[in-house]
């Protein structure tokens, strides 16, 4: 199992995601992937489908996928976010995490996309009274 981030960056990392949803009935999740073969967008649909995160009733998870080993990753949304987003919504946040991780600010990074996903979901998917937090909030690893 990869332990990229130091323990109170998970911490960081963990209550941006804890604040972006506090504006968004979206579900963030973070995951670290050790030492996989193949290519990164289909890892991390299947990931995304492991960790059950197409299971959310509006269909409205985002995963943010990191590969440290191979220094790739991915950000994938499910369904109900892709259906009212446009084509390119993705590729403002990878350039965001690109730009962080060639300076080696791995959960500054991971930290300003999360609030920008945040933040962009809460104008397709705004925040209820009743939401429920459907995922864990916490980094998985595999």
């Amino acid at each position: 199992m990869v332990r990229f981030f130091p323990k109170e960056d998970e911490s960081k990392i963990i209550d941006a995601i804890k604040s972006a949803e506090q504006h968004t009935s979206g579900e963030i999740r973070v995951h670290l992937e050790d030492n996989f073969k193949g290519e990164v967008l289909p890892e991390a649909a299947r990931v995304f489908q492991k960790l059950g995160m197409h299971k959310t009733e509006a269909r409205n998870g985002v995963l943010i996928f990191i590969a440290p080993e191979k220094r790739k990753f991915a950000i994938i949304g499910d369904k109900g976010i892709n259906e009212k987003v446009p084509p390119n919504f993705w590729q403002e946040e990878r350039d965001l995490m690109a730009q962080h991780f060639k300076k080696g600010e791995y959960t500054a990074g991971v930290c300003a996309v999360i609030e920008q996903i945040g933040d962009k979901l809460k104008a397709y998917f705004p925040y209820q009274s009743d939401d429920e937090n459907e995922l864990p909030d916490d980094i998985s690893y595999s």
